[in-house]
């Protein structure tokens, strides 16, 4: 073949592309695996020995050229490919190919809608460790030795590698525990900050208990706590009603029943009407038209104490609830199970 002849007709032939398909067509012509150049580059053996360098130069600087006028017209016709090249790329009448989306976990997104309302509210988001003292979790509040909370079979201990569990010179508050609610930031943030004040704790807590349908060794909680010159009972109660008629809904009643706790006093559990029957007495409610949410009332002035608040001078309420509780409530769910088994045919519902 003579090169010249081919270099003349490859100049020629690249003015008449003018679509990716000619131009694919032009490279495979000249640069494919049966190509002419490939043929030219097969014929070098039965050269003569002396012509075979030169001949081989000639074939490259050929195959250098058609490279050259290949990227060359790529760039000319860029996007302007024809309607039917476009087609043949892409057949837009197949299946698309949908990408997965993920979503929160439903304890984040209730964590996430309660504390959105207590801070419409003007409460303060804070968290605090899941490893605690034990005068933070129990002593600072109120929580005396003998309840039976401070055993060891309703709290998670930590070994402390530094004493013996007789060592006299240990005192009682040194131990470490996993926090078994989240009050324990509450006496953080008194100690901390002087009032007025009005946080919102939500956060991990950890009790030894068995496992079942409304059970689990750990979960979630959110602590209120508001403190500041003359609040009272009505302002708790106001507080809890816009909580609860944002998450469940603006028909909802509420009830609060007499209750103890030792870091309140006085003390109420909160109780609204059966979002299932709306009071008419179901199994959920067990027949009663009330399911019990959150425990609250106003700070115990010993608390007030071992914060260094001054009792007669200020006054405050605490409320407590569990998550679960809540979002078991809101997206009738009946087993706790479910929210830590990551199972996607549970958590995709939401």
């Amino acid at each position: 073949m003579d090169i010249e002849s081919i270099a003349g007709q490859i100049d020629s032939e690249i003015q008449n592309v003018n679509s990716a398909q000619k131009l694919e067509a032009f490279r495979l012509k000249y640069l494919g695996r049966k190509g002419v150049l490939a043929e030219l580059t097969a014929g070098i053996p039965t050269f003569p020995p002396e012509q075979r360098a030169d001949f081989g130069r000639k074939v490259n600087a050929l195959k250098n050229r058609i490279n050259s006028l290949v990227q060359e017209k790529q760039g000319s016709l860029g996007g302007g490919e024809s309607e039917s090249a476009t087609a043949a790329a892409c057949d837009i009448t197949m299946p698309g190919i949908a990408e997965e989306l993920g979503s929160l976990h439903p304890i984040t997104a209730t964590i996430k809608e309660i504390c959105s309302i207590f801070e419409r509210m003007g409460f303060a988001v804070v968290e605090g460790p899941e490893i605690e003292s034990e005068f933070n979790n129990f002593t600072g509040l109120n929580i005396p030795l003998e309840h039976p909370s401070r055993d060891a079979f309703d709290t998670f201990y930590l070994k402390d590698h530094g004493a013996s569990a007789n060592d006299e010179r240990r005192t009682t508050n040194d131990r470490f525990l996993l926090r078994s609610h989240t009050s324990p930031v509450q006496v953080r943030v008194m100690k901390a900050r002087k009032p007025p004040l009005a946080v919102i704790v939500p956060g991990r807590v950890y009790r030894p208990d068995a496992v079942d349908a409304s059970h689990s060794f750990m979960f979630h909680q959110v602590e209120g706590l508001m403190v500041d010159e003359g609040i009272r009972f009505s302002d708790l109660k106001g507080v809890l009603e816009v909580f609860a008629k944002a998450v469940f809904g603006k028909g909802l009643k509420l009830r609060f029943r007499p209750h103890f706790f030792p870091f309140t006093e006085p003390s109420a559990e909160m109780d609204i009407s059966c979002i299932i029957c709306g009071g008419s007495g179901c199994s959920v409610c067990g027949r009663k038209g009330w399911l019990e949410i959150l425990g609250s009332g106003m700070v115990h002035p010993n608390v007030f104490k071992q914060a260094g608040y001054d009792a007669k001078k200020y006054s405050g309420f605490a409320f407590g609830m569990g998550i679960e509780r809540i979002a078991m409530l809101k997206y009738g769910i009946d087993d706790i199970r479910l929210f830590f088994q990551n199972d996607l045919r549970f958590l995709k519902q939401f």
